[in-house]
């Protein structure tokens, strides 16, 4: 009876460690603080380590009360696959000297673990009197946490919106340890900023402090930040396993020091930055998201042309500020001037201080009619953080002149405000005759006559006409592709006339015939300039089954004009060149 009753509390005790061991296995998530010792003397130094097996959030360290914190947190974390299964660790490490003589707790940490709080276990440690051979030497990962540090430079903690903001990450590594290697742990992805890297071609190390101590560093990353939101916006940290080598107390059989390479994670910290918005006090109107210092301007190739003839219109912006984070205004053009999409060019180089360089808009102008057309001043409205205040730059009025080509209705001036209708003060109205010169009616009856019924007639039989002749107008006015292929057969017909006529004069020839070239394209193929490549035009040409040896011969006229800017070309090669392309037209002309 007594063998029985202690199997049953024997297989009662294994069952109830079995079900914690079960419960410990489906739990899995370990947090622990370990101690470097638990007795030390005032003159040691105490390694705490607060581990755990899966990551977590809000890590919240004890006050350790009765130590000093010279050193931490320091992260490390290893993760490895044995047999298929994954091991993770993260530790956060902390180096403390006691200040003072007793019995001393530390107390629990806590951290979130998939929404769950968990906490480690208070210890206990004793300090006593000073010991004469203090027997907590630094490891080599104690050296390592001490000699490493990751530091970003904020270039201004305090931005307006759409200011530029650099971000220079440095390694700062003392002289008593070298490192070998690093790499990336987690980068930042700087959300509701727009970021651009400034690439570190040469990591060369510098001398410097660091917390009044000579140090050596080396700059790992810059970038060029321009914040998109107001209010305070973090910059996450940038994490790295740095690989070094520490010296020991061990030397060689030749006296050297002995050498020791071990890995430490770094991070630079995470900033915040307090982005204040742009001032709403004087914004003016046609305020577009500027912010920088820029000059502005608004440039013709041409004043003075025929009709027909094209002209090049430029709305350009320079300086140094966001220069792709905003638009460009748009002129106020004559109705009467046919205006093609613009043609967005930017030219802009990045550098530490920010985005620097100019950017573009070019509209291809065409008159159709002689006159006068005035192209009014338009503004631009930036934001100078500098000065903290907006400024509006405006461009000059330009007056262009169609010499030669057919009069429009729409090109009478109106008189300005200012002038005034003269009436002469003579005989004005001497033009009319006074004494009538009249002679007797025929007494005929015009009643019944061929007269009579030829008028009531006639514009009953001129209705039908009236009506087909403002249908075909309609038509041709609403044909607005039809009315622009017209218009670049004008202009490639004059383009390859005037090339013809700068026969001799290398650049002005080329110029004039590459534009035909593009010209007769667009009145064929309904494509823009913006398409012109030659892998595209070989493309649509051979969609549309025009001869190989037309293509290429077409190819070869565009690569000529190319080559006509770096090479030097005799009259003959462009007399030649001018017939060929005479001849690819026609034959292109056919085909299409």
């Amino acid at each position: 009876m007594q063998t029985l009753r202690s199997n049953i509390v024997l297989f009662l005790s294994f069952l109830l460690l079995a079900t914690n061991f079960s419960y410990a296995q489906e739990e899995g998530i370990e947090f622990t603080m370990n101690l470097s010792k638990e007795k030390l003397g005032l003159n040691e130094r105490l390694r705490v380590d607060f581990t755990m097996n899966k990551d977590g959030d809000n890590f919240n360290p004890p006050a350790f009360n009765g130590f000093k914190v010279v050193m931490g947190p320091s992260q490390s974390i290893s993760s490895s696959w044995i047999n298929g299964k994954r091991s993770f660790s993260k530790t956060y490490t902390y180096i403390l000297v006691p200040t003072a003589r007793g019995n001393f707790n530390i107390e629990q940490a806590t951290i979130e673990i998939d929404g769950q709080t968990y906490k480690t276990t208070p210890k206990s440690v004793e300090v006593t009197a000073a010991v004469d051979k203090p027997s907590d030497q630094k490891t080599v990962d104690d050296v390592a946490d001490e000699s490493l540090h990751l530091v970003a430079e904020v270039s201004k903690g305090n931005p307006y919106l759409n200011e530029a903001v650099t971000v220079v990450y440095k390694l700062y590594v003392s002289p008593n340890i070298s490192v070998t290697n690093y790499r990336p742990l987690d980068n930042p992805t700087y959300n509701n900023f727009w970021s651009q890297d400034i690439p570190v071609t040469k990591h060369t190390a510098q001398n410097g402090t660091f917390e009044g101590k000579p140090y050596r560093f080396v700059v790992l990353k810059r970038v060029v930040l321009y914040p998109q939101k107001s209010g305070k916006l973090d910059i996450e940290p940038l994490s790295l396993e740095i690989f070094v080598d520490v010296p020991t107390n061990r030397r060689d059989f030749f006296g050297g020091r002995i050498y020791t390479q071990t890995s430490k994670t770094v991070s630079a910290g995470k900033r915040t930055l307090n982005v204040k918005a742009l001032p709403e006090a004087g914004k003016p109107s046609n305020f577009s998201g500027a912010v920088g210092d820029f000059d502005f301007s608004v440039t013709t190739t041409k004043t003075q042309l025929n009709a027909s003839e094209s002209l090049q219109a430029k709305v350009e912006v320079t300086g140094k500020g966001n220069l792709k984070l905003f638009q460009l205004p748009e002129p106020e053009l004559p109705s009467a001037l046919e205006v093609y999409d613009p043609e967005h060019d930017e030219a802009i180089q990045t550098y530490s201080t920010g985005m620097e360089g100019k950017v573009s808009d070019n509209y291809t102008i065409v008159p159709a009619f002689r006159g006068k057309y005035p192209i009014p001043s338009i503004s631009f409205s930036y934001f100078n953080p500098d000065k903290g205040t907006y400024e509006t730059l405006t461009s000059n009025e330009i007056n262009i002149e169609v010499m030669e080509g057919p009069t429009g209705s729409t090109n009478a001036a109106a008189p300005s405000a200012n002038q005034q209708l003269v009436v002469p003060a003579g005989d004005q109205f001497h033009f009319i005759k006074l004494d009538a010169n009249l002679s007797s009616m025929n007494q005929s009856c015009f009643l019944g006559s061929r007269s009579f019924y030829l008028l009531v007639f006639l514009p009953l039989l001129l209705i039908p006409i009236a009506i087909f002749s403002f249908k075909k107008r309609e038509a041709i006015a609403s044909d607005v592709v039809g009315n622009r292929i017209k218009q670049a057969n004008k202009l490639a017909r004059k383009y390859l006339s005037t090339a013809k006529k700068e026969l001799g004069n290398k650049e002005a020839f080329y110029v004039a015939l590459e534009k035909g070239l593009h010209n007769y394209l667009k009145a064929k193929l309904h494509i823009v300039t913006s398409e012109f490549s030659k892998e595209k035009i070989t493309e649509i040409l051979k969609e549309k089954q025009v001869d190989a040896n037309d293509i290429q011969s077409f190819i070869a006229l565009l690569t000529s004009c190319e080559m006509a800017r770096y090479s030097p070309f005799s009259n003959v090669q462009m007399q030649k060149d001018y017939e060929s392309a005479s001849d690819v037209i026609s034959k292109l002309d056919k085909q299409l």
